[in-house]
């Protein structure tokens, strides 16, 4: 094979290789592919926030999440109560 050949078929490589790469780039900067992302990562710190590594639940982070909900939901009620 000549090196004119070879060039080519180098160049013709690269640009395939570059075509690929420019298709992917478009492809996650589209706005819905980036909201699946984020909310994929939002599911995953959730269960990993809630869940231990076996699968069970953290109830004691739950029932703290809970907890909290509910003086917050009281503590709103109280301050309406008094104006």
């Amino acid at each position: 094979m000549s090196d004119t050949a070879r060039i080519e078929q180098d160049i013709q490589a690269a640009r395939a290789r570059l075509e690929g790469t420019v298709n992917e780039l478009a492809y996650r900067a589209q706005p819905q592919v980036i909201a699946q992302r984020q909310l994929q990562g939002l599911r995953l710190r959730l269960d990993a926030a809630t869940h231990t590594e076996d699968g069970e639940l953290r109830i004691e982070r739950i029932g703290a999440v809970v907890a909290a909900a509910v003086v917050v939901v009281v503590a709103i009620g109280l301050l309406r109560r008094r104006r």
